[in-house]
């Protein structure tokens, strides 16, 4: 971890860092992964079972949780919210307070290059294709083709990108 602020950090002794990762104030990481060159911004929680790729870029104010993964170079805006169960209950039918065994994690999967914007909720269960881009304050239902443009509530396909290769890092480029 180099370039990052030393104070007001939970990060848990399980978490995995990758190389020269970038990690801000108040900043809550446990059980998670982080890819090489990535950075994170201030007030940022990742959970348990959340992976994130290298050279991502995850803005202040975003919740990741169990569940989501991130591959390579993915922009994730401020204030995203990602949700892992489309029916949350505080108990279960009989009134028991619910646990980790009453519920199954809903996997969201954003791949490569995808852009997230600002305000952004994406539910579970969802693939974002590569180089997708969601717009400011979408919510996002289902899934996400390669290379569109989605926004609104629900989000809906506005277009698709022409320039594929404009998110792609020099590295990936053939």
């Amino acid at each position: 971890m180099s370039g990052a602020l030393s104070v007001h950090q939970l990060i848990a002794p399980d978490v995995k860092l990758g190389r020269d990762v970038r990690i801000y104030g108040f900043v809550n990481l446990y059980g998670c992964e982080i890819g090489d060159e990535t950075r994170i911004g201030t007030f940022v929680e990742i959970q348990k079972g959340a992976s994130i790729g290298p050279r991502c870029k995850i803005s202040s104010h975003t919740f990741i949780c169990e569940g989501v993964k991130l591959e390579a170079e993915v922009f994730v805006g401020h204030g995203v919210t990602f949700i892992n169960d489309r029916y949350p209950r505080a108990t279960t039918v009989t009134g028991r307070p619910k646990t980790d065994r009453d519920w199954d994690c809903e996997n969201t999967l954003i791949k490569r290059g995808a852009s997230i914007g600002s305000g952004a909720t994406l539910l579970g269960g969802i693939t974002v294709g590569e180089n997708a881009t969601i717009g400011a304050g979408a919510v996002v239902t289902k899934d996400v083709p390669a290379n569109a443009v989605v926004a609104g509530n629900p989000a809906r396909i506005l277009k698709k990108n022409k320039n594929t290769h404009a998110h792609q890092s020099p590295i990936s480029r053939s």
